[in-house]
């Protein structure tokens, strides 16, 4: 079933509502106390509307950073569209809120004991505990290439300063150089996001550096909005003709890359190719964050299995994992994914804290590309969750058809840059 966007917008707002729904505003009562571990988008949403939704929960974020930059929308900054700090975002919003701050690193957590430890600040006592730990590397994937070689051959996976790095790299790279993009296997973090990368990257090269290009070396036979990636780098790039702007190569070629030469930027693909790269982007395989592991709510498959209801982890009682790092069966990793998901963990966990019973929970996803100037797509979807419990299933939903029009993709664009400065308002004003 397709719906309009217009639809799509109200029936997100209706999906937040059911999620939040049924939870009582109790402003008297036992003190109960919440900890959220991580402060990106899924943690810092849940520790807001939980505020929201009782303000007599003591709820504390405990993040290591005290500023988080968005992985959503970082490739227009390395496409020179906007800068570093408009995707930078603090944590004064959540005070106001009356959310507890703390800058420090946890180090466990302590499921029997319900603490959480930290570096820093000692111990933190819970009644229930959320956990949004984004994601880690897997840096045994790819030979020659780890977090110290990171430093110089970026990955841009986690924006921030990994992200101005790579963008300082394709300014001082020569007109006429190979940008190489290699992008992980499945499943990671914002499934579309590498072709986004390299869409913005040729924009950027076609103004700057038009003698320049993209390759990318993708260990899949296909991937995310494949179709309409595809459609734009024909009329954008010059995809598959002789001045190709963009080139891709999936796992039918056996290109995935499989051995890295910091020294070189030479990649070695798994049917033995070497390729040599001016600017080299490795997006490494990956697996929950490392506090994750640490507190033992991962399987081994590296990610933390979830009941689907309220985000409890079915390793640990009391302990809830929301956002990448979780198997939210049926949803993609994204921020919009664990921005809805940490509003129906965060009703769940005020109900059970009140004595209620959880809500059946509705959950949204969007996700926004921006291919190049004036030219976006999107796909967005309204999800439930399945009777039997076991996957969270579509319900509805709509893609920028592949006939769209100038004028409608121009729009895109528009509703992009729009979800955007309303999503990080949401999450952290």
């Amino acid at each position: 079933m397709k719906i309009t966007r217009r639809g799509f917008i109200q029936t997100a707002g209706a999906a937040t509502a059911i999620g939040m729904a049924g939870v009582p505003y109790i402003a008297l009562g036992a003190s109960k106390k919440v900890v959220v571990v991580g402060g990106g988008t899924g943690g810092a949403t849940a520790a807001k509307y939980i505020r929201m939704a009782d303000p007599s929960v003591e709820v504390t974020l405990i993040e290591a950073n005290k500023h988080y930059y968005t992985c959503y929308m970082s490739n227009e900054v390395l496409g020179g569209e906007r800068t570093l700090d408009s995707i930078k975002f603090g944590y004064s919003g959540l005070a106001k809120h009356g959310v507890k701050v703390v800058n420090d690193v946890v180090s466990g957590i302590d499921p029997k004991a319900k603490v959480v430890k930290t570096i820093g600040h000692g111990d933190f006592a819970y009644d229930r505990c959320i956990v949004a730990p984004g994601i880690d590397f897997r840096w045994d994937k790819i030979e020659g290439y780890d977090a110290e070689v990171a430093q110089k051959i970026p990955h841009a996976w986690k924006a921030g300063p990994q992200t101005a790095i790579l963008r300082k790299q394709l300014e001082q790279m020569k007109d006429g150089g190979t940008v190489v993009i290699a992008p992980p296997p499945n499943p990671f973090r914002c499934p579309p996001g590498p072709y986004e990368r390299a869409s913005q990257i040729a924009m950027y090269l076609q103004h700057s550096k038009p003698k320049s290009k993209v390759i990318i070396l993708d260990p899949k036979p296909k991937f995310s909005k494949m179709g309409l990636f595809v459609g734009a780098w024909k009329k954008l790039y010059g995809y598959e003709t002789d001045n190709a702007l963009i080139e891709w190569h999936g796992q039918q070629e056996e290109s995935g890359v499989v051995k890295v030469d910091a020294a070189t930027k030479t990649v070695t693909t798994a049917f033995g190719d070497e390729i040599k790269a001016d600017v080299l982007n490795v997006i490494p395989a990956q697996k929950a964050g490392k506090i994750a592991a640490t507190a033992g709510l991962t399987n081994d498959g590296g990610w933390c299995p979830i009941d689907l209801l309220t985000f409890e982890s079915t390793l640990h009682a009391g302990i809830h994992v929301i956002g990448d790092a979780s198997i939210a069966t049926g949803m993609p990793k994204s921020g919009y994914s664990a921005n809805s998901q940490a509003k129906v963990c965060a009703a769940a966990v005020v109900a059970m804290m009140n004595g209620k019973e959880p809500g059946t929970p509705a959950y949204v996803n969007t996700c926004y590309s921006i291919a190049g100037k004036d030219y976006a797509f999107s796909v967005a979807a309204v999800y439930r969750l399945a009777e039997d419990r076991s996957k969270i299933t579509k319900v509805s939903g709509g893609l920028t058809p592949a006939d769209a029009s100038a004028e409608q993709l121009k729009r895109e664009v528009l509703y992009a840059h729009s979800w955007f400065n309303n999503i990080t308002h949401d999450i952290f004003g």
